[in-house]
């Protein structure tokens, strides 16, 4: 009986666990990411030239030194124009001699510019802390979505395109599109439910 209920703990912790954005890390920080409100990495989307997407990234330290930030595409052909955020692609934003524990949220609107199209077109975040007590740089880099461009152009309300600043400031954070909870609970009823049939 009590190895029965610890499965369906286990499993209701698990599903609540998905709901959470993933995140990479190593000894000297942490980098979660989001593409459009989705936890990255996000893949099986489809985008036409023009559509305007947010991606979201927050950034935290665990050692006193300096961050560096950068968004990037690994494709010789840039597939992406970014419509306003904190800096252009492969633009490296330098957040200095910040304390243990600071974090920060960047976010980017950017938009297919029809350079690449009827193919995928993946893109990345490059994170690098570096440990000013060591004098080591060590790196968190991975991709955040890899949308499929469709040759099509997007006729939806298009986005004013605004300055793009290389203030390491960051852009106000705009909340994530929240995973359905009810999912869940109906989850953990069913499993209740199937438990009840098996023992009743």
């Amino acid at each position: 009986m009590k190895s029965i209920i610890y499965a369906i703990i286990l499993i209701v912790v698990l599903l609540l666990n998905f709901q959470m954005a993933d995140a990479a890390e190593n000894e000297y920080g942490t980098v979660k990411a989001w593409f459009d409100g989705k936890n990255a990495t996000v893949t099986g989307i489809e985008l036409k030239v023009g559509e305007p997407v947010e991606i979201k990234i927050e950034v935290e330290s665990k050692i006193n030194g300096h961050v560096f930030v950068k968004l990037t595409e690994p494709g010789v052909t840039k597939a992406f124009d970014v419509i306003s955020g904190p800096s252009n692609q492969d633009e490296r934003i330098d957040n200095l001699n910040i304390a243990n524990g600071w974090s920060k949220i960047f976010i980017w609107k950017i938009k297919p510019n029809g350079a690449w199209k009827n193919g995928n077109a993946p893109i990345n975040i490059f994170v690098s802390f570096y440990n000013l007590k060591k004098d080591l740089q060590k790196p968190v880099q991975f991709t955040i979505a890899n949308p499929y461009i469709l040759d099509e152009q997007y006729s939806g309300a298009v986005s004013i395109p605004k300055p793009t600043s290389t203030s390491t400031e960051a852009v106000p954070a705009t909340p994530v599109k929240a995973t359905p909870f009810p999912s869940v609970l109906f989850a953990f009823v069913m499993l209740i439910v199937a438990f009840c049939r098996v023992r009743c």
